[in-house]
């Protein structure tokens, strides 16, 4: 019964899991479709990408609660991805390479938080690994760009464009899972 509550009070939230994705989605269909941006329209448009992907992370992390607590590993990626986000707007100048390896920071955290979150939740519901697998899906992008650092700007568009619109796709599809949790 109690494992029934807490998958109905997650339930009710999941249209905030699925405006990430769809946010996550458009953000690197845009990044892929428009590949010749310049670096300071890379970093401008990630930097609204991390604000807003921060922003509902915090609302969600707020909204869904753990028995009666905020869900802290939320939390922690709505901070990082609102960090992220006004860094970038306060110095738009950074390098491609300074650029990169806040955006591997960034993905290697939220990655490691979202599974977290996934572990806690693996009992209350059904298709939590598909929340663990795009944690996954994040340390994996964050540890290529950090072991391959001298890529050009055009392939780390397409880089994070793909990785943005997978990601996107994953939470998409857990968000619709998790409204099979919804209470009526």
């Amino acid at each position: 019964m109690l494992e029934q509550q807490v998958a109905d009070r997650i339930g009710r939230h999941w249209g905030w899991v699925a405006l990430r994705g769809v946010v996550a989605i458009l953000f690197g269909l845009m990044a892929m479709l428009m590949p010749a941006i310049t670096l300071s329209a890379l970093v401008l448009v990630w930097g609204a990408f991390a604000l807003a992907d921060g922003v509902l992370a915090l609302v969600a992390g707020v909204r869904i609660r753990d028995n009666g607590k905020p869900l802290w590993a939320l939390i922690v990626v709505g901070l990082l991805g609102v960090a992220a986000g006004i860094v970038t707007f306060l110095w738009p100048g950074l390098t491609a390479l300074i650029l990169l390896y806040i955006i591997a920071i960034w993905a290697l955290v939220s990655g490691v938080f979202q599974i977290i979150a996934a572990v806690r939740f693996r009992k209350e519901i059904r298709n939590e690994w598909l929340l663990g697998l795009s944690g996954l899906v994040s340390v994996l992008f964050g540890g290529m760009l950090i072991m391959q650092p001298g890529a050009g700007a055009l392939a780390l568009v397409w880089v994070i464009g793909i990785y943005a619109v997978f990601f996107g796709i994953l939470l998409l599809v857990f968000s619709f899972r998790l409204r099979q949790h919804k209470a009526p």
